[in-house]
């Protein structure tokens, strides 16, 4: 589960940059249309959970305790559940929000996986 947790936590970070730029765009597609829009501000929003996962992904990928998959399995779970109830005119974040749920439900597996060994 240490090289999931760097794959995943690297891509995340990487992904930040490309969610946040497209969440500027959608959200400026928001503010033009005047359309009363949210899914920009809610990519953005993803798109910090992603970092924050990501990071604590690299950081905690060597550790034996239960805390950092909990606090994953929170900051991805939170991200994919943002994404999917708030893409409105901006449909990638359904993609991004599928990457953030495949994250929290192998934390789980980790988690799950983690308290079988000990």
């Amino acid at each position: 589960m240490k090289t999931w947790k760097l794959v995943s936590g690297i891509l995340s970070m990487i992904l930040f940059i490309l969610v946040t730029f497209q969440s500027c765009a959608a959200g400026m597609v928001n503010a033009l249309e005047n359309n009363g829009g949210t899914s920009g501000s809610v990519g953005i929003l993803v798109a910090i959970l992603m970092l924050s996962g990501g990071i604590v992904s690299v950081a905690t990928r060597k550790s034996q305790k239960k805390g950092g998959n909990i606090a994953l399995i929170v900051l991805f779970g939170l991200a994919a559940l943002m994404g999917f109830t708030g893409y409105g005119n901006y449909s990638d974040l359904v993609i991004w929000a599928s990457w953030c749920l495949i994250n929290a439900v192998l934390a789980l597996v980790a988690l799950i996986k983690n308290k079988k060994v000990q």
